[in-house]
């Protein structure tokens, strides 16, 4: 355990880091930001977390939807970010030049962003949901451990277009509507026909494909705000 005492944290960023456990006593914290998977969270003694995860509720009805075992819910929910995505992607375009390849605070672009969500579904789409066994798309941008994998199919030079990247996931959304116009509860509560092999993601082994699908509904909606809320810093 690594303790501070008496530290000057100002200005602090702590990117990827894993603070499970953390403890902070007599900190004094203003306009601090805290964006991650959070799953518990007291403050002054007070577990908060219900209270932010209503909030986001109530923000964004389409979550509502994207943890529902109902084929018809996640069916909308699907519908609900294609379109959010949509929308985002024509305000984009009304942007400055090149807006969508612009980083703002160190994070990524929309282009990079569209490019893991190629990975995401390559990986827990693809392979988790459909059991399939094929390469990631050479543009798809996963973790450093999966991109320096001389097998993964991952182009690490790669720096497609705005316009190369929608291709490839108005293809891949096709395949997921698709699938999901037919799919069963029965089938949503079965064991993911995840491929026996060393490709990503290692840890879906004994999920379900809900999980595995709600891995791939919660991506989209979390990265559809990152997006947005990066756009709206350069706006």
């Amino acid at each position: 355990m690594r303790r501070f005492d008496d530290e000057d944290l100002t200005g602090a960023e702590f990117r990827e880091c894993d603070l499970s456990g953390a403890r902070m006593v007599g900190v004094m914290i203003r306009d601090a930001e805290i964006d991650g998977m959070v799953t518990s969270l007291v403050v002054n003694g007070v577990e908060v977390m219900p209270y932010v995860e209503a909030e986001l509720d109530r923000r964004h009805p389409v979550r509502l939807r994207i943890r529902s075992d109902l084929p018809g819910d996640l069916r909308e929910a699907w519908r609900q970010l294609s379109d959010d995505w949509a929308t985002t992607t024509e305000r984009v375009r009304a942007m400055p030049e090149n807006s969508e390849h612009r980083s703002v605070d160190g994070e990524w672009s929309m282009v990079e962003t569209l490019r893991h969500l190629v990975f995401v579904h390559d990986s827990w789409f693809r392979r988790c949901v459909l059991g399939l066994t094929e390469p990631f798309t050479p543009m798809g941008l996963g973790p450093p451990l999966v991109m320096d994998h001389e097998d993964s199919g991952l182009d690490p030079l790669a720096r497609p277009s705005l316009d190369k990247v929608l291709a490839v996931r108005a293809r891949q959304g096709a395949q997921v509507e698709t699938w999901l116009a037919d799919v069963t509860p029965d089938q949503l509560a079965r064991t993911a026909p995840v491929p026996d092999d060393d490709r990503w993601p290692p840890y879906a082994e004994g999920r379900t494909v809900r999980q595995c699908l709600g891995t791939v509904l919660n991506e989209e909606w979390a990265h559809h705000r990152f997006c947005t809320r990066d756009l709206d810093r350069m706006s």
